[in-house]
């Protein structure tokens, strides 16, 4: 029997889809084995790969990750390498950064199109995940490149095998660090961690040089053979925890094992992926920790638009304690967050996008005022302005005006779920107002369940809701922008 016991770090990189529906397509795919006792590399492999349909390659992708049509045109295609992708996969720990939520997904989507059944792994190591939790902010957005620039490990160049080697190095220093300091807990206190180049989002740094030299970052052939590397661990310690404190993570778990997986990072998704929203993440927030001399909490107040003073909105960088930084929308110091009555609905509940369980992540479309327009168009503004100037996402503004549609703009107010053990309900609360000529009355709605259709006659096209919404911005997967969650909704019966 063939010993699997390696842990396979893979990566892809995609196009970038430009339109509603369009779905990625695989334009490069790399990884190596690492042995989980030394964390040497053992072998790799990369290959460029030709999309079905080359007008897939948007100036949008190419900015990305500079794979250009050309690059691509001799390249074998998905099929064509599929045995070769299963066998590295299929039975091995999978790891990477971000996986759980892309590269799995556009994995197995990859393998659908072609009829094949996708490689399974044996357990799971999304170091988007486990260092948002085990690492902190310290690194500011987690995301890779903030790793590396954290680490002195240069430039991330956003090609798959450069990236999955300084995944694999990243790793190193995250656990060497977290290693000296649960040996010395005394002398590395909480705030020791805080180094003086942390990345965090605040124009100060957001130019600031990348120092250090990167992986390579030579253009791959169209296919590349196996290599074999024997080099020395640069970093032997591998000590992230993976539940609780002093309990290292274990290596080498047999299929059918008895113990649970300590690499199954699923619970943790779970908790992430059911917050409001993400992060952009990805991926969501925890508890703010204080920013400057003073801590800024969620508000329970809600502005009507005559309110908002346009010059008193800023944003701010908010460092979370366990978790990663995020942008926040304040209206002179408070987080803002926005009442507008009798807004008609246009389109009924989205159920198009899901989340990993299979829930619908839902959303409705309503008509946008003038007034409300402007607010909103001010706020993206200030907070575009806000994201670093090298950022590789396309900001997508919050209010949409369509082609033809102009003059009948619109915005997408989002219902957030929150799952609690095997049930999830709502966090929006929803309420029923009944209108007469000489009175009115507002009463919550309560669902027996999580259930989309008991929802959707009462959110209907042509229908009136007054919204309370906070204003969410994100900056997740090469997309920026602001998210509007609903916190409550009256929908008006007449």
């Amino acid at each position: 029997m063939v010993d699997r016991s390696e842990i396979a770090f893979f990566d892809l990189e995609t196009t970038v889809p430009t339109r509603p529906g369009q779905g990625f397509a695989i334009l490069e795919f790399g990884s190596i084995l690492v042995c989980p006792r030394k964390l040497v590399e053992l072998e790799s492999y990369e290959t460029l790969v030709k999309p079905h349909d080359l007008s897939l390659i948007s100036t949008l992708s190419v900015r990305a990750n500079g794979i250009t049509a050309d690059a691509v045109v001799s390249a074998p295609a998905f099929s064509d390498i599929a045995d070769r992708v299963y066998d590295i996969l299929h039975g091995r720990i999978w790891a990477g950064h971000n996986i759980i939520r892309f590269d799995c997904v556009r994995l197995r989507d990859a393998f659908a199109q072609i009829n094949r059944p996708p490689p399974e792994p044996k357990g799971t190591i999304d170091s988007l995940a486990l260092l948002t939790q085990r690492f902190g902010r310290r690194a500011g957005d987690m995301k890779m490149a903030s790793l590396a620039n954290y680490f002195g490990l240069g430039k991330q160049s956003h090609r798959s095998l450069d990236d999955v080697r300084m995944n694999l190095e990243v790793l190193k220093y995250c656990a060497t660090v977290l290693f000296l300091e649960s040996s010395l807990p005394d002398i590395f206190t909480e705030n020791s961690w805080i180094s003086p180049n942390a990345t965090t989002r605040n124009r100060s740094n957001a130019k600031s040089p990348v120092d250090g030299t990167g992986p390579s970052t030579s253009p791959p052939s169209s296919s590349r053979n196996i290599e074999r590397r024997n080099s020395p661990p640069t970093h032997p310690i591998f000590s992230l925890v993976a539940s609780g404190a002093g309990e290292p993570v274990q290596n080498g778990v047999e299929p059918g094992h008895a113990q649970p997986d300590p690499f199954d990072l699923g619970p943790l998704v779970d908790k992430i992926e059911n917050k409001p929203l993400e992060a952009n993440e990805a991926m969501e927030e925890e508890s703010s920790a204080p920013t400057s001399s003073n801590f800024i909490t969620e508000s329970t107040e809600f502005l009507d638009l005559d309110d908002v003073s346009i010059p008193s909105v800023t944003v701010t960088a908010v460092p979370v304690f366990r978790g990663p930084q995020k942008m926040q929308i304040l209206h002179r110091d408070t987080p803002l967050q926005i009442r507008c009555d009798a807004l008609k609905v246009r389109f009924g509940l989205s159920t198009r996008f899901v989340d990993h369980a299979g829930r619908p992540r839902l959303n409705f479309v309503v008509n946008a005022s003038p007034n409300l327009c402007g607010v909103l168009d001010a706020c993206d503004d200030v907070a575009k302005s806000f994201v670093d100037s090298d950022s590789d996402s396309e900001w997508r503004p919050v209010v949409s005006r369509k082609p033809g549609f102009y003059n009948s703009p619109t915005i997408r107010l989002q219902l957030p779920t929150v799952a609690e053990g095997d049930s999830v309900r709502w966090i929006t609360e929803i309420y029923q107002k009944e209108s007469t000529s000489s009175s009115s009355s507002i009463q919550r709605v309560v669902f027996c369940r999580y259930d989309v259709a008991e929802l959707e006659p009462l959110i209907r096209p042509g229908s009136f809701v007054d919204a309370f919404f906070s204003l969410d911005p994100y900056d997740y997967q090469q997309n920026a922008g602001i998210r509007l969650v609903a916190k409550k909704v009256i929908v008006h019966s007449n």
